[in-house]
């Protein structure tokens, strides 16, 4: 099993910064890290509860950064998924950079429309 880290927790932090909602900022540090996780494990190592893991999944899934697969389950119970990123980590990144630039760029025109007015 793979420990969430104190630097795991500072990337976690500047993705929320960034942006991301804290638990997919959490779960997104995390899953950079493994190949395939269980819902199990991210809710063990990053502290988050199985329905802000769920929530955090969804949202990594409508962004198309994770996909979803059924595992085999002995006995009874909630069914098991393996996730995994759809793409490496560092392109995410990159995806998030993009999307930073373009709300600077944003804020930079709003303050110059604001400006033609004074």
């Amino acid at each position: 099993m793979v420990e969430f880290t104190k630097k795991d927790e500072r990337l976690a932090e500047l993705l929320h910064k960034a942006g991301l909602p804290k638990n997919v900022a959490k779960t997104l540090a995390y899953m950079r890290k493994k190949d395939e996780v269980t819902s199990v494990e991210i809710e063990k190592n990053t502290t988050l509860r199985q329905p802000e893991v769920s929530i955090a999944m969804q949202w990594l899934k409508k962004r198309g950064w994770v996909t979803k697969r059924d595992l085999k389950k002995v006995g009874k119970g909630r069914p098991v998924h393996g996730y995994r990123l759809t793409k490496p980590f560092p392109k995410i990144v990159e995806e998030i950079n993009k999307e930073l630039k373009q709300k600077i760029k944003d804020i930079e025109n709003l303050i110059k429309n604001l400006n033609s007015f004074s």
